[in-house]
């Protein structure tokens, strides 16, 4: 008789998300196990008795989901994870904090492929300002896009010391080069946006970041991508299902929340039955973080065009 499959959720926050476990059960886990306020090293004495005690049929069935808030814990806790396995004991593992990592991959991808189809171009180059770039998805999308050959700037809006120590960390930890500018005034802000080909806004929900008039000194803007769902949008002008439209007066194509929460979800829902797949009884566990997301995105909007 095939054992129950099992997903262990760990996650340094005080509850488990609703929204992970829920998709874990819609991507066809039987079970789903949550670990709350789990520090760093709880994870090897957590992992150890999820694959130890199942048997070899029964570690196959069965994964691992990192969430809480903090994408450079997430990390910590997915590399502590794996370095706890050996085989033939070993299972896969996904970190997906706040929904973070898939969001920002649905984000970056469609921004890409809109600059495809748009223009015939792609991230390499191009002036990629992220607003909200210290919260988890903005830093996350901002890694992605400098990894793709993209001029990233973190607009600080708040403090350029917080914004600079973060950027110094990722820098060195993803090999890339992303720039702190100053958004912390309106002068300084309409500096930015001046300069940029493509914006980020990822700020909390409910603040809108960037105007319409904000828009007019956009020369060279090409594409708005927004994150927030909740009124005002973030971009004015943006509607939250806008897939690549032309925003009012403009030339700019914006992306919404929705367009970028349905790639979101569908990323999201194929890495947790990734992890579940046990067609091939040898196969290797997946360890799976931000760049599995951004590139299982791009093939979805491929796939779908």
């Amino acid at each position: 008789m095939e054992k129950v499959s099992v997903l262990h959720l760990f996650t340094a926050a005080k509850n488990a998300s609703p929204f992970d476990v829920n998709m874990a059960y819609d991507s066809g886990f039987d079970k789903v196990t949550t670990y709350t306020n789990v520090a760093l090293s709880e994870v090897v004495g957590l992992t150890q008795d999820a694959i130890f005690s199942r048997g070899l049929s029964g570690v196959k069935r069965e994964a691992i989901f990192i969430g809480g808030r903090d994408i450079d814990l997430a990390i910590q806790m997915l590399a502590a994870s794996k370095k706890a396995m050996f085989a033939p004991f070993a299972c896969s593992a996904f970190a997906d904090p706040s929904g973070a990592f898939t969001t920002a991959a649905a984000m970056i991808a469609k921004v890409e492929f809109h600059l495809k189809n748009q223009f015939g171009e792609d991230l390499s180059g191009k002036t990629l300002s992220v607003f909200g770039a210290t919260g988890p998805v903005g830093s996350c999308s901002a890694i992605i896009a400098a990894q793709q050959g993209a001029a990233v700037q973190l607009v600080a809006y708040n403090s350029m010391a917080e914004a600079e120590k973060k950027a110094e960390a990722w820098n060195a930890q993803y090999n890339v080069n992303m720039q702190v500018v100053d958004g912390t005034t309106e002068a300084a802000k309409l500096n930015v946006l001046a300069r940029a080909d493509i914006v980020i806004c990822a700020a909390a929900a409910g603040i809108q970041v960037i105007s319409q008039k904000h828009l007019t000194h956009a020369k060279q803007l090409k594409i708005v991508a927004d994150v927030n769902a909740v009124a005002p949008m973030g971009v004015q002008g943006v509607g939250v299902s806008d897939d690549g439209a032309l925003i009012a007066g403009t030339e700019i194509y914006g992306i919404g929340a929705i367009a970028i929460g349905q790639l979101k979800y569908q990323t999201q829902h194929k890495l947790l039955k990734q992890m579940l797949a046990v067609d091939q009884p040898f196969e290797k566990p997946r360890y799976l973080e931000f760049i599995a997301a951004y590139k299982l995105a791009r093939e979805l909007l491929k796939s779908q065009s």
